[in-house]
């Protein structure tokens, strides 16, 4: 009866330790980095964007990403996420299955498109290091350089 009783404590004592090393490893493993903000804290040039690009549409949740670089995030009323640099400028807009503002889209990449996927439209445009990623409704992911030329398609 003894043993039974010191292997309870010894189990405790073990689900306590493992309990206590989650509590303090937690935070630095779960990604705490992004908060949400209102939506007037969002830099101007994001907001006049946002006006700008979308009219009609209103700003209903804000967030800022402090991983390694400030970026801010925004929802809009009609489902389009956009994220911003923190400076407000554009990354990457994802309007879901609507199409992309055709103002964002550089006129020899929207020609691609029309051409090659007749009958498809952009629905997220981001801006890469190596030029423009777009998504067309059939599911194809287009890479693009900066003069439009593609550089690849991912399914």
């Amino acid at each position: 009866m003894f043993g039974k009783t010191k292997t309870i404590f010894t189990m405790k004592k073990i689900y306590t330790l493992a309990l206590g090393a989650f509590a303090l490893l937690a935070p630095l493993s779960l990604s705490a980095n992004d908060m949400p903000i209102p939506v007037d804290q969002l830099p101007a040039a994001a907001q006049t964007f946002v006006t700008k690009t979308f009219p009609g549409k209103t700003i209903v949740y804000a967030e800022k990403d402090l991983d390694y670089v400030v970026e801010y995030e925004a929802r809009l009323s009609d489902g389009t996420k956009v994220k911003f640099t923190e400076a407000g400028d554009w990354k990457k807009v994802d309007c879901n299955y609507q199409a992309v503002p055709a103002a964002l889209v550089p006129e020899v990449i929207a020609t691609y498109v029309t051409t090659n996927y007749p009958g498809t439209m952009i629905v997220e445009i981001k801006k890469a290091v190596y030029g423009y990623e777009v998504k067309i409704t059939n599911g194809l992911e287009l890479k693009f350089n900066p003069t439009g030329t593609l550089l690849g398609i991912d399914d």
